[in-house]
């Protein structure tokens, strides 16, 4: 019986110890400090990528995010695609033994530059994406938290 409860725990132990850390950047993140933004992350394959769900269309009412485009695009047989939907982290995968996502291309629509990229989750639950050009010491980071609609925008009046 002692052997039976101790392959019991040892079982229990490597699935509560050894789940899949590759799948916590899956899911809904809003940008940090301005909550201006929500991605959508997702897998396909190997690779993880995001999407934009939601942005802040306040800068000009005449264009509300629903009919914004890809105005600054360098392609410009791209530009007439809608930012809203639009995948915007191509191309991460995930370095189990840095315990983080990448190799990944990040897109920013605001510049119309694509970017190179790596993620992790610090330990205060925030992902962190770094943009970066050629060198990660040349770039950026961005911050997000989980999206939670329950708790979603409480700080706007």
């Amino acid at each position: 019986m002692k052997y039976i409860t101790t392959l019991v725990l040892l079982f229990a132990s490597i699935t509560i110890f050894g789940q899949d850390k590759s799948k916590a950047i899956l899911g809904r993140w809003v940008a940090l400090p301005k909550e201006n933004f929500i991605v959508d992350v997702f897998k396909v394959g190997n690779e993880y990528k995001a999407r934009l769900v939601w942005f802040k269309d306040t800068d000009d009412k005449s264009k509300p995010m629903t009919v914004r485009m890809d105005e600054k695009n360098a392609n410009p047989r791209l530009r007439n695609r809608k930012l809203l939907g639009l995948v915007v982290l191509n191309n991460m995968v995930y370095n189990s033994e840095a315990n983080r996502w990448e190799n990944g291309q990040i897109y920013d629509a605001k510049s119309g530059k694509i970017w190179s990229s790596s993620a992790w989750i610090g330990d205060d639950g925030k992902l962190e994406v770094r943009g970066f050009w050629h060198y990660e010491f040349l770039g950026r980071n961005m911050t997000f938290r989980r999206y939670d609609v329950s708790t979603a925008f409480n700080n706007e009046k």
